[in-house]
């Protein structure tokens, strides 16, 4: 017998969950967020409690947060240790905001759905405290020199590693760790844009800055519920490494969206009155390209006008500063390009039980080798539709997302600098630390490994939904 009631009705939630909480008292069993794990994300339902010794499996993608409207399942909150760094005069703390938060945050304040208030967020998160703040579309940026230099060797040197999977959403790794190791080899080794920027902020920017880089605080704030668990992963210490102290994290804190929100309110700050402010330079320049991460396809258009660049020498065309197959949001979206005489078949897929049902239809009809790149982002429609993003009723769930996803293409369209390689910031990077893309300081610092978890499911590692476990 399980420890969890009425698995019927909701999802099952381990009070160990490093991302989610539940709170049965204010659960009333609508069944919206078991529908949204089963349905939209294929994990209730795909694994038996009785094989795993009642351990629920979790990719933290926080869907089932998104879709309470109860306030029974909610995300864990680092505030207080945040605001503890921020009271010590010692420390510095520095901020870093993902592309899909600036068209999200507007909507707890009122505004509509979409609304740009990126100026307005630098601003709360100035009043709150922070020393300093920066764009993780800069780590976008860099994410993208990395990925598309690694799928570029893929295709010359190691087309058997082909398709190369992206590996920016945390949640889709963990599922492939558990559900689909064998595909670990097919993941992209470089990290995601948090997962980047923080090292270089306590590398190169402490070095630049003379500041103690064990003094340096890093928190990201996120449409994601898993970066709360990504930036926990053990090896996420690649600074503490470099400075030869292991005990010195990446990044130390995460907040979502809502979080951040209910802070700024909290504060009693108005945030439609805040005057707009800027990031700090060194990492506060970013390409179109890393604005579109937010978006489901954005990773696979932003490394596309790179990988145009680093295979030909030239700068992407028209074709793939728009690249409409990818964009919108349909849960699979394939497209064929022709590059440099190549043909290359792409995939961008949202929501993981889509990915289930493609990497299993490719498994049937042995189409592995058709594709070059895939991109999937774990929640519909991809950050912007993240579990830390504001609250919808459903019906409006729709419209916002769309909303969020044309702001994204708007700034894109808007940025003089379309693609990561023209990033001036990311070249002065590469010149004075890096060196170049997949050089040996790049891969210890902003490349990653993964872990075989599929001994997690237990002896029961096939199951389907639908049959009573």
């Amino acid at each position: 017998t399980s420890r969890f009631e009425k698995l019927d009705r909701r999802v099952a939630v381990e009070n160990r969950n490093i991302s989610i909480q539940f709170d049965p008292e204010k659960c009333k069993n609508c069944t919206l967020c078991r529908r949204r794990c089963a349905d939209v994300m294929s994990m209730t339902g795909y694994y038996s409690l009785e094989s795993t010794g009642d351990v629920p499996i979790c990719v933290h993608c926080g869907q089932c947060s998104l879709t309470c409207m109860f306030g029974a399942t909610t995300t864990v909150s680092q505030r207080d240790a945040i605001q503890k760094a921020i009271d010590d005069p010692k420390k510095v703390v520095i901020f870093q905001t993902a592309p899909a938060v600036r068209v999200a945050l507007g909507d707890e304040f009122g505004l509509p759905f979409g609304s740009v208030v990126q100026g307005k967020m630098i601003a709360a998160l100035r009043a709150l405290g922070g020393d300093y703040v920066f764009d993780t579309n800069f780590g976008a940026d860099l994410t993208i020199m990395e990925e598309a230099s690694e799928l570029l060797y893929r295709m010359h040197n190691k087309k058997e590693l082909l398709p190369q999977f992206t590996s920016c959403c945390p949640s889709w790794v963990e599922f492939t760790e558990i559900f689909f190791p064998e595909l670990i080899p097919h993941l992209s080794t470089a990290k995601s844009p948090i997962s980047m920027l923080s090292p270089m902020i306590k590398t190169y920017f402490a070095k630049r800055m003379k500041i103690d880089p064990a003094d340096i605080v890093t928190v990201c704030v996120t449409p994601c519920t898993s970066k709360k668990a990504e930036i926990a992963r053990p090896e996420r210490n690649a600074a503490g490494r470099y400075w030869k102290k292991p005990e010195i994290r990446d990044t130390d804190y995460c907040i979502t969206t809502r979080e951040l929100a209910k802070w700024i309110k909290d504060a009693q700050i108005d945030f439609n009155s805040l005057k707009d402010s800027d990031y700090d330079p060194i990492f506060g320049q970013s390409s179109g390209g890393g604005t579109i991460f937010g978006n489901s396809g954005g990773v696979m258009e932003a490394a596309l006008r790179t990988l145009v660049y680093l295979k030909t020498g030239k700068p992407a065309d028209e074709e793939f500063l728009h690249f409409e197959e990818v964009r919108g949001l349909e849960g699979v979206k394939e497209a064929a390009l022709t590059l440099d005489n190549d043909i290359i078949h792409v995939v961008a897929i949202s929501g993981l039980a889509n990915a289930r049902r493609f990497i299993n239809l490719m498994e049937e009809k042995h189409s592995w080798k058709k594709y070059a790149f895939i991109e999937v982002m774990a929640c519909p429609g991809g950050c912007i539709g993240g579990g830390g993003q504001p609250r919808t009723k459903l019906p409006q769930e729709i419209p916002a997302k769309r909303a969020r996803i044309e702001s994204l293409y708007g700034l894109d369209a808007l940025n003089q600098i379309r693609a990561s390689w023209e990033n001036p910031e990311i070249q002065t990077l590469y010149t004075k630390f890096l060196g170049e893309p997949l050089s040996d300081l790049s891969e210890s610092l902003l490349h990653t490994q993964y872990i075989n978890k599929h001994y997690m499911l237990g002896k029961e590692d096939k199951v389907q939904p639908g049959v009573s476990h």
